[in-house]
């Protein structure tokens, strides 16, 4: 196997263009999303939102009434005291979790299918 070169300076390389930039994420807002996480959770159990029948139409609905209430000026939801649009953002996390996964299961079964891709 061959070895990357270091440049003319004897420094390392490590080459991840191409990777998932973690280092971009705002991790304090991170925290406010993974509070309405736990409140979730103890109000209705883990994962309950995975459960709820017509999610697809409720969730953004439920993003759209805490972003509504940011933009009136509310900064807290009322019953859970944690950020509006944290809970708009939790929201639309379960909307996009499950659409990723339908992806992946829609990618799975065109392999069954057709073969690999």
């Amino acid at each position: 196997m061959e070895q990357q070169q270091s440049n003319e300076h004897n420094v390392g390389i490590k080459n991840d263009d191409h990777k998932l930039r973690y280092d971009l994420v705002p991790w304090a807002a991170l925290d406010e999303v993974v509070r309405v996480l736990g409140h979730g959770a103890r109000k209705y159990g883990d994962d309950n939102w995975r459960r709820v029948k017509r999610m697809e139409d409720r969730y953004p609905a439920a993003a759209l009434r805490h972003l509504s209430a940011y933009l009136q000026g509310v900064e807290r939801d009322d019953e859970s005291g944690l950020h509006h649009l944290a809970h708009a953002i939790c929201s639309l996390m379960f909307v996009l979790a499950v659409d990723r996964e339908c992806d992946i299961e829609l990618l799975e079964q065109d392999k069954q299918n057709h073969g690999s891709i």
